[in-house]
């Protein structure tokens, strides 16, 4: 049982280095062989560590010198075999290496500790678990706003297409805890799982939400039957995209105007945008009601929203409603504005 596990472990593992496994292990089968000639000529001709070093050097490399010492004949056996094995395994490892430089190998290599290293420098970041047709969306909208976005796919299409558009990312299965904690699970801000497979984003939710409990995980279902399996495994959000294009259309087509509306706003093409504000302890705004905080006033802001640190909601809030420390207002009004009243949260 256990060598069945240790021959899976080592084909997985050749399986996803390619011909830099093949590489290695020919690197370490010469040093095997160096090691046992060494040992060879100490133990079987007696000869000293530096002769016995020194001759193994000559007789791998072929340089063609001659005996530093008289061989008996079974060391001069020895000595053919280790010649044979070594000739051989050389081959075998040049044959490795260019192998990795002409498929691009040794490249991508690289390009991966490069990213690596990129990803390992990230702080409250984001993570989105598939870039298909949901999880490109998700990326793109990010984007936006945010460069600190790491995606995780294993279609090599899809991978060719994320390292054409510069986009940071690690090529493998999201299920795999280890690639989680590579992609900095535990220093995100949120994670977005959009996998087709349904079991493989409660498997992720499980794993994200044990490897960080702090995150805020947002789900992909694909049938409402399956909304409280993924916020029992730990998902603040689950989200059902046939659901919300079909309510979508289905407001195109009943409230067009208002669909309109809301597209420009969040696509940018007019002056005018919905954002989230936050209210630190220290802002001015803290228990002052909206009337006096003057906000409309001075800002030109509406208040749609506000959603206290309990994560109450009151909506379309009265001109006495107070503004507490850990309040987010959602707000409708210009960039210009938005970025001038930040500088008071």
């Amino acid at each position: 049982m256990a060598s069945a596990l240790n021959l899976a472990r080592i084909r997985a593992i050749r399986d996803k280095w390619g011909p830099l496994f093949q590489f290695v292990l020919g690197l370490c089968i010469m040093l095997v062989i160096f090691v046992a000639g060494m040992c060879m000529f100490m133990f079987v001709e007696g000869w000293n560590a530096i002769d016995s070093f020194y001759m193994m050097v000559i007789t791998l490399s072929t340089v063609g010198f001659g005996e530093i010492q008289p061989l008996s004949d079974r060391a001069r056996l020895l000595t053919s075999a280790i010649i044979i094995l070594g000739v051989g395994n050389f081959a075998y490892i040049v044959g490795s290496f260019s192998r990795m430089l002409v498929d691009g190998h040794l490249h991508n290599l690289l390009w991966r500790r490069k990213v690596q290293r990129r990803i390992d420098k990230l702080e409250n970041h984001y993570i989105v678990c598939g870039y298909g047709r949901i999880g490109g969306v998700v990326v793109q909208e990010i984007l936006k706003v945010s460069s600190d976005v790491v995606v995780i796919e294993h279609d090599p299409a899809l991978v060719e297409q994320l390292k054409r558009d510069g986009i940071m990312h690690l090529a493998g299965d999201a299920t795999d805890d280890g690639l989680l904690v590579c992609a900095g699970i535990k220093r995100a801000r949120s994670i977005v799982t959009a996998l087709t497979d349904e079991a493989a984003n409660v498997y992720v939710t499980l794993t994200a939400r044990q490897l960080n409990p702090n995150i805020s995980i947002i789900a992909r279902a694909n049938n409402a039957s399956h909304i409280t399996r993924l916020e029992f495994a730990g998902a603040n959000r689950v989200v059902l995209p046939h659901l919300i294009g079909g309510v979508r259309m289905a407001h195109t087509v009943l409230k067009p105007t208002v669909t309109d509306f809301l597209d420009l706003a969040v696509r940018g093409d007019i002056d005018l945008q919905m954002e989230q504000l936050g209210i630190s302890e220290k802002s001015v705004f803290v228990g002052k009601n909206i009337m006096d905080s003057n906000i409309r006033k001075d800002y030109d802001l509406i208040i749609v929203a506000i959603k206290r640190e309990s994560g109450e909601l009151v909506f379309n809030p009265g001109p006495r409603e107070e503004l507490r420390s850990g309040d987010t207002l959602i707000t409708l009004g210009r960039q210009i504005d938005l970025q001038r009243i930040s500088e008071h949260l």
